[in-house]
């Protein structure tokens, strides 16, 4: 039914607050938006039952490491993934040269 987020800066060991998040089907189109809570989350970036299927997570690294004064390698991070219906949570790891996800629970 719905896609959610955790954002972790990987070098400091803190949630990454404050980032970008959009959530687009594989065509481009935009779905949803938000931005990481304090504690590097977003619970729902959809705000209905999005239907199974393929779809991408962008992730604004670039103005996120911007902010705080930091360089980064990858100025977003896209992660497309296959969504199954029921809830979808996708973490990202993030440092400002390597990044890492996994399917969450």
């Amino acid at each position: 039914m719905s896609v959610s987020t955790h954002v972790l800066d990987a070098v400091t060991g803190t949630p990454a607050a404050d980032l970008t998040v959009r959530l687009a089907d594989v065509d481009g189109v935009e779905i949803g938006t938000g931005s990481t809570d304090r504690d590097g989350r977003i619970g729902a970036i959809t705000p209905s039952p999005l239907p199974p299927g393929r779809y991408r997570l962008s992730f604004d690294t670039g103005a996120w490491f911007a902010d705080r004064g930091r360089d980064t390698f990858h100025p977003e991070v896209i992660v497309t993934f296959d969504h199954q219906g029921g809830h979808s949570h996708v973490p990202l790891l993030l440092s400002p040269f390597a990044y890492s996800t996994y399917r969450g629970s």
